[in-house]
């Protein structure tokens, strides 16, 4: 059984958390299963607004989805939430991929 299946067998089990959410976002990300990512990711970020690994790779999908709206959104939140814990470098590497989407999104 892969991790995906071992993950989505906890899920159904009721075993609800976001470090699952965020396993199971990671993996479908990996994937290249984006809309699957998306969606794990945004119920990890709802179990735990503060899960700034959760909120960075959340903007990481959306960007990859052509989301730039979103993970503007999701960088900016992460760069939030991540600051309010003290998490320096995740907010750092936050804002690197923060000005990159919004370049792009000036760039057309």
């Amino acid at each position: 059984m892969d991790p995906v299946e071992r993950f989505e067998a906890l899920l159904a089990q009721g075993k609800d958390s976001a470090l699952l959410r965020f396993g199971l976002g990671m993996h479908y990300l990996k994937a290249g299963e984006t809309a699957h990512a998306i969606e794990h990711l945004r119920a990890a970020v709802a179990h735990d607004p503060a899960y700034s690994a959760a909120w960075k790779l959340l903007g990481k999908a959306l960007a990859e989805a052509g989301n730039r709206a979103g993970a503007i959104d999701a960088y900016t939140r992460g760069i939030a939430a991540a600051e309010q814990r003290g998490d320096k470098q995740a907010a750092r590497e936050m804002a690197v991929f923060l000005r990159r989407v919004q370049r792009d999104a000036e760039n057309g």
